[in-house]
């Protein structure tokens, strides 16, 4: 059973200057050769033309370079769904660094996770090209931790995109948070895109809309031995009203009401999200 917070209690510290910026002019070249390279591999032709359309709502680049993410690192990314930052990250970090993907356990008891994998997993087989030294391991969903990714020297970045919602939903937030910590190398950094719920949002209300509130984030990845390391607002959507009869799932790409408000929803665009990076001191 889920624990109340007091989540109205929780302050987050005083921003600085690695705070949000701007959304990169598509114009502008980057500044320097990690950032030519990752423009070059989000332009790149083994992404999906579905994928890309949605850049100006994911905001790839601005998002990857917040979290610190470079060539030469160890990389894990956790829930990674269909691959959408899997088609980024894998041909960014080949040849210079290592990607582990941490997806839903292959015997899962949920047959639609074990699909997710299977066609994740077939994804990966089927580009060796650009995915074939991505390791792919299970995220952890209990006090095990990790299983089967065990980075030798630990990792130097965890990243997890809109993925909190359901660890809240399934009871294993606070034992995922420490595994990540666990993972990581002493000055490694957790990088957290999730929907964001209003301040003050009760935790049945986050369980049931999909939208989690920033002080929850902080407070569990505190508890879990983190320390808070910024804010980026790139993922920002002030149209977002945050209140949606299907939640965070009436709006694209998932639009669960069908036709019923449809143009409305499109309209609004994908959710508000937050942006968090946090360190493992």
């Amino acid at each position: 059973m889920q624990r109340r917070t007091l989540l109205g209690l929780v302050a987050l510290p005083t921003l600085g200057a690695c705070a949000g910026r701007p959304p990169r002019d598509p114009d502008a070249a980057p500044a320097d050769a990690q950032g030519a390279r990752l423009a070059a591999v989000i332009a790149g032709p083994q992404r999906s033309a579905a994928n890309r359309a949605r850049d100006a709502a994911r905001h790839p680049y601005e998002t990857l370079r917040f979290f610190g993410v470079a060539p030469g690192q160890t990389v894990i990314e956790i829930a990674p769904g269909g691959g959408w930052y899997t088609e980024i990250l894998a041909p960014y970090l080949r040849g210079n660094g290592r990607l582990y993907a941490a997806h839903y356990p292959a015997d899962a008891a949920d047959p639609g996770r074990r699909q997710s994998r299977e066609r994740f997993a077939a994804k990966l087989a089927a580009e060796p090209a650009v995915y074939g030294e991505v390791r792919l391991g299970t995220q952890p969903v209990d006090a095990r931790g990790f299983v089967d990714i065990a980075p030798e020297g630990g990792a130097d970045r965890v990243l997890t995109f809109r993925n909190v919602h359901n660890w809240l939903q399934d009871g294993h937030l606070d034992a995922s948070l420490r595994a990540f910590h666990a993972v990581l190398k002493p000055g490694g950094v957790l990088g957290v895109e999730e929907h964001r719920a209003p301040p003050g949002t009760p935790l049945e209300r986050m369980m049931a809309t999909g939208y989690v509130t920033e002080a929850l984030v902080v407070e569990r990845a505190q508890a879990a031995g983190f320390k808070w390391a910024g804010r980026s607002e790139v993922n920002a959507n002030p149209r977002d009203s945050h209140d949606h009869p299907d939640g965070v799932w009436s709006l694209p790409p998932t639009l669960r009401g069908g036709a019923v408000d449809r143009d409305r929803f499109l309209a609004i665009g994908e959710s508000d999200r937050m942006t968090l990076k946090f360190v493992r001191p």
